[in-house]
């Protein structure tokens, strides 16, 4: 095997196109002669020599054998895992990939309800029915967090025919739960673990972060290189444990779902990024650890401000956090976070990660700098200068409702009959659509789950209160998608 210095995925494709092969194959562009000037001109000479097909000399990402094969390779020694398949349709198809991996139609999956939609779409290509567990909420913050392993203990318990549980490793905004309990609750009942590492795959290479999906003993992880690891954006992996997931399944499953054009830009930037998390990755990560620390103890001497810290790891749902991830609370300035953010954009000519009603999310990265963590708190301690409490900004309590009733599998449900009616007349009826409140972020409804009247009013109450409701079929929010009644005729 080659070491971890090479690349032999991107030094291959770079040998080949230093060869300068006469092409007669797609792409038409041929390297950039055949496409738009000005374009071809922006791109750069060298990326488009390397924009290639799987031409036998390349290999083929869907029968690797050659140079992708070999960088896989290497990718799973970096990561701990048995296997590892490159993706070049982000981390979704990962995910879909793994819960078609384990279900087939009917089978159970434990899954938290705080999952990114690409779950809801795996439920429903794969036909499996979901057992909810409820995240852990951060009500200051009005944030969900992980699971508990005693809630995973008791799902198992009830549905110990299971076929997998999956699990967020870290959330969106950097915590995460005791995986590697949870791994170990799951693994008793031989009930293989499929985790959503989407928002982590830098925090294999630090000891200060929380442990990762393959070093917790999980069987599967979805994990985005492109995010946090320095890869292109769209590219991605899925790392494997052998033993209750065959490799044979996930390969033949992931190859389903994957184009048969895949992008060699794309997964040169992974080898790339590999051998740059594997040789560089601890010395990367421990002085972007220190400039967001920096960062996070600045930002709370700004009156109005608070990033969030270690403080708020008080359960097993929120077990360790990701310190490069700065959460900051605007409440107390009087504005909500999507106010700072486009004040951020409009006066700063800054962009941030994520926004919702209390919050900004800023992730602090190796391409970040000191000078611009310095602009950022410039930019932040000039903004609470000017807000200081006059506040037009709700003060709500963050709950969720009671959890809906499944009547239908997301996939019967899916492709039901459907009609859109007024959401105040859609009590008992079963819902067609995925719809949620931010914060917190957790589905009110997926497809084929019963609308009750307390959930009827949870909407009501967060339209009036300005918050933001996604997933109702039209911008007045008047109107709710369900699954058709058919009636006899008379």
């Amino acid at each position: 095997m080659c070491s971890q210095e090479q690349a032999p995925l991107f030094d291959g494709l770079r040998k080949h196109a230093a060869n300068k092969p006469l092409q007669f194959h797609i792409p038409g562009h041929k390297t950039g002669k055949g496409m738009d000037s000005a374009f071809s001109a922006f791109i750069g000479e060298n990326a488009l020599s390397i924009d290639l097909i799987n031409i036998e000399p390349l290999d083929d990402l869907h029968h690797p054998h050659g140079m992708i094969q070999q960088a896989q390779q290497l990718a799973a020694k970096a990561f701990g895992a048995d296997y590892t398949f490159f993706s070049v349709q982000g981390t979704s198809t990962p995910i879909m990939a793994m819960v078609m991996s384990v279900c087939k139609p009917g089978d159970k999956i434990i899954v938290p309800r705080n999952v990114h939609k690409s779950v809801t779409s795996a439920l429903i290509f794969s036909g499996a029915i979901p057992i909810f567990v409820h995240p852990q909420l951060d009500r200051h913050l009005g944030i969900s967090h992980g699971i508990t392993p005693a809630a995973v203990e008791k799902a198992l318990e009830a549905n110990p025919d299971a076929k997998g549980v999956l699990v967020i490793n870290p959330t969106y905004f950097g915590v995460a739960a005791d995986l590697t309990q949870i791994v170990e609750v799951s693994h008793r009942y031989n009930v293989p673990v499929l985790v959503d590492e989407a928002h982590g795959v830098h925090i294999h290479f630090h000891e200060k972060m929380p442990v990762s999906a393959m070093a917790a003993g999980a069987d599967l992880a979805a994990t985005s290189v492109h995010k946090l690891g320095g890869s292109l954006t769209q590219s991605s992996i899925l790392n494997l444990r052998e033993g209750l997931v065959r490799h044979e399944q996930v390969q033949t499953v992931l190859s389903m779902l994957t184009s048969t054009s895949t992008s060699y830009i794309l997964l040169a930037s992974l080898d790339a990024a590999r051998r740059q998390l594997a040789t560089k990755g601890v010395e990367m990560n421990t002085r972007t650890i220190q400039l967001a620390n920096n960062a996070r103890q600045q930002i709370n001497a700004i009156t109005g401000l608070y990033c969030a810290g270690t403080e708020i790891l008080d359960s097993e749902a929120a077990f360790a956090m990701d310190p490069t991830k700065l959460l900051v609370s605007v409440k107390q300035l009087g504005i909500s976070g999507s106010d700072a953010e486009r004040w951020l954009r409009q006066e700063k000519n800054m962009e941030v990660e994520l926004s919702d009603l209390y919050n900004l999310l800023f992730l602090i990265t190796p391409g970040d700098t000191e000078k611009e963590i310095q602009q950022l708190l410039d930019a932040l301690a000039d903004m609470a200068a000017l807000y200081q409490g006059d506040s037009s900004v709700p003060d709500m309590e963050v709950s969720v409702p009671e959890m809906p009733v499944l009547s239908l599998s997301p996939r019967d449900a899916f492709y039901a009959d459907t009609e859109a009616i007024p959401l105040a007349e859609s009590e008992g009826r079963i819902s067609a659509e995925s719809i949620m409140v931010y914060p917190p972020g957790i589905p009110i409804f997926i497809p084929g789950e019963i609308v009750s009247a307390e959930n009827i009013s949870y909407i009501k109450r967060n339209i009036e209160a300005g918050l933001p409701v996604q997933g109702l079929m039209d911008e007045s929010s008047e109107y709710i998608r369900v699954i058709k009644e058919h009636r006899a005729f008379r």
